[in-house]
């Protein structure tokens, strides 16, 4: 048995079984979530106090540690099943529960994660994101499930038309059982979703991630499953495993009782799962790579247009849907780079827990530096960064951040030779764009048609004053499931859609994801009175 010098706890340690049918089952063995700021303070103690406790789960001294903040049951292939079989049999009942009803989930979700925000963003932290990326996190769920959003929702999955003695009726009805994929870096606000899926009536079965399950089991569990018992839901309308992806998919895509299935990953493998989906009729929806551009016209608003670009680094770039190219007018482009070169400066590494910081560890770096020498090899020019640095910002060989990393590609004919530009990097690598000067009208149609082509499609935003460049863009760009006009490039909204969106970012049916929407599908009803149906098909 291993030695440790400090064994108190402050809090007692969180343990989460499999949840499913309504129940806490045991699972086959655990793993293990020790805190961020230990991989930071001592990782050989951090990695460590894993193995020993994945090895022998009755080690009590290690599992007192003060790094160790909970645990959670690993899902067999029965268990999986069990989940999926539970969900089959809850899904009718809970899809005959009148509408209004299940929306007040939606709404009492948002009350509890406004009373439990502090908890929310501790478990965050405790999985090694940022604390203000945390609230940022948090801001987007408190957005998706807003007062205006669910009345925007409630809209669309039911509304009723008087016609000819008829009560004509444009409803949508529940797919069946959704099983939810959430990545690793978001586990917990992309699982969160699933109420959105619960609210159309479905049942889910949710897979947390197997290395980082902890945040995931705490807000399903500990939040939405008591709301949906107060609720009077049959049990087994939530089941929670925690699981691996692949053994999770391939048992769901085969089963005849899992109608939908929320991937949310890579690209490649993304469309991949698509073509998997379809052959068994499985309908997939589709979260995968973002390319997102930031568009800086002529008399933008440079240091508001700056603030938007630096969002390209929080979580060191590891999130889809920031920035990641910008396009800046010739005209502006050197002031616009010293700008952002200026507020990058701001941007640091830090214990996540520390208010300020944004740049969150990045284990494997080789293809950073791949990136990076590739397009300074091709011409870019280095403006800042590129190095990495330790936790107090000192460059070096071997520490765990990198530097917010900003390069200069000139001309827009070539820019997508450079992979840093063509590619989703999920790093923090950012290209800013400065084309060849040209007349405006002529930039104006090259950087509309530069958006349009973007293989990805998740988020666009422009900076602009200028009416006509405004009404041309909102016009003319089809790509992506938003823009945004001077605003944040990452900042959520009501009524809009805070995922989704075409080509390599959505797959085939790739377009704005509002969740509940997508997990339901559109039915017409028709319900009349002392109508001849004789005349009805051929008039009097």
């Amino acid at each position: 048995m291993m030695t440790l010098e400090n064994t108190s706890r402050e809090k007692p340690l969180k343990s989460y079984k499999l949840f499913i049918g309504g129940k806490d089952l045991e699972g086959d063995g655990w793993v293990y979530t020790v805190s961020s700021r230990s991989l930071l303070e001592d990782v050989f103690t951090s990695v460590s106090l894993k193995r020993a406790l994945e090895q022998d789960e009755d080690n009590t001294e290690a599992a007192q540690h003060p790094y160790v903040v909970g645990r959670c049951a690993i899902a067999s292939d029965e268990a999986i099943d069990l989940a999926s079989e539970a969900a089959a049999a809850a899904a009718p009942g809970w899809a005959a529960v009148p509408l209004e009803r299940r929306m007040r989930l939606g709404t009492r979700f948002r009350e509890e994660l406004l009373r439990r925000q502090d908890e929310f963003v501790d478990m965050l932290v405790a999985e090694a994101h940022p604390v203000r990326l945390a609230r940022w996190e948090l801001s987007c769920l408190l957005q998706v499930y807003s007062e205006e959003s669910i009345y925007w929702y409630r809209q669309r999955m039911h509304t009723e038309f008087e016609h000819a003695g008829r009560r004509l009726i444009v409803r949508r009805q529940p797919d069946g059982v959704v099983g939810f994929n959430p990545p690793q870096n978001a586990p917990a606000p992309s699982a969160a979703l699933a109420v959105l899926a619960l609210m159309a009536g479905n049942a889910v079965v949710v897979r947390a991630p197997r290395s980082i399950a902890l945040s995931t089991l705490w807000v399903l569990r500990d939040v939405v499953a008591p709301l949906l018992d107060e609720l009077g839901a049959p049990p087994g309308v939530l089941n929670v495993v925690c699981s691996n992806p692949k053994q999770t998919l391939d048992r769901w895509v085969s089963s005849p009782l899992v109608n939908d299935i929320f991937y949310i990953g890579g690209s490649q493998e993304g469309l991949r799962f698509q073509e998997q989906c379809v052959a068994t009729g499985t309908k997939p929806i589709l979260e995968l790579a973002g390319n997102d551009g930031i568009i800086v016209w002529e008399g933008a608003d440079l240091k508001y247009a700056a603030e938007a670009i630096t969002e390209s680094f929080y979580g060191s770039g590891q999130i889809c849907m920031v920035p990641n190219y910008v396009l800046a007018h010739p005209a502006i482009a050197d002031e616009l780079i010293e700008e952002v070169k200026r507020q990058v400066a701001d941007v640091r590494p830090g214990y996540p827990e520390d208010e300020g910081v944004l740049l969150s560890p990045v284990r494997r770096s080789e293809k950073f530096f791949t990136l990076l020498n590739q397009a300074l090899d091709r011409g870019a020019t280095l403006v800042t960064g590129g190095q990495r640095t330790e936790l107090d910002g000192t460059p070096s060989e071997t520490g765990v951040f990198l530097q917010p990393t900003v390069v200069r590609v000139d001309g827009l004919a070539g820019a997508r030779e450079y992979d840093v530009v063509k590619q989703e990097t999920f790093f923090p690598l950012l290209p800013i764009v400065v084309p060849e000067v040209r007349p405006n009208d002529e930039l104006l149609d090259s950087f509309i048609d530069f958006v349009n082509s973007n293989e990805y499609g998740l988020r666009n935003s422009l900076w602009a004053k200028s009416a006509r460049v405004i009404n041309a863009f909102v016009q003319r760009v089809t790509n992506g499931g938003l823009l945004k006009v001077n605003d944040s490039h990452i900042g959520f909204l009501p009524y809009l859609p805070s995922h989704g969106g075409t080509g390599l970012t959505g797959g085939v049916y790739g377009e704005a994801n509002y969740p509940m929407l997508k997990t339901s599908h559109i039915q017409g009803v028709s319900i009349a009175h002392d109508v001849s149906p004789r005349q009805a098909v051929f008039g009097s």
